[in-house]
């Protein structure tokens, strides 16, 4: 059984480069051009940022991952992050392992995460169950969405 095979998510199937290597398992990662360790939570990384790419038409060049921000004097680093054409936080993406049940602790650190990069948009997800809000500033409140809106230019 393949590891992909042990973890099948609830994105569409994308065309993902893996390969052994020394008997690790490593996937390309196509926005930080490395072959990373296949660990669960990067393989949920990996196809959330191909359905970014081909189902929501996010530019490559527009999406970031893992990069640290700092949050009250603590460094943390945020999973993905999708820029406008202004280099403004248009999406911010939080991803688990797909045995990681999303619970409130996860979208308590997507929430913290958000004070500093002010993301109109959120998604959590485990790989299996996707979670999508809006933010309003003005109002201060947040509204649940289906899903992600395709991205606009």
């Amino acid at each position: 059984m393949q590891f992909y095979d042990m973890y099948e998510l609830n994105f569409p199937p994308y065309q993902i480069p893996i390969k052994n290597k020394e008997n690790n398992m490593l996937v390309f990662d196509s926005i930080r051009k490395k072959w990373l360790k296949l660990i669960p939570e990067e393989w949920v990384r990996i196809n959330c940022v191909q359905y970014l790419i081909n189902e929501k038409k996010v530019p490559k060049s527009l999406i970031s991952i893992e990069k640290e921000i700092k949050l009250y004097d603590l460094k943390k680093r945020f999973d993905i992050v999708v820029y406008n054409k202004n280099g403004e936080v248009q999406i911010l993406i939080e991803c688990k392992a797909p045995n990681i049940k999303i619970q409130q602790s996860v979208f308590n650190q997507i929430a913290k995460y958000n004070l500093v990069l002010k993301s109109k948009f959120l998604m959590v997800t485990n790989g299996i169950n996707h979670y999508y809000f809006k933010m309003n500033f003005k109002n201060q409140n947040i509204q649940f969405l289906n899903d992600l809106p395709n991205y606009e230019l």
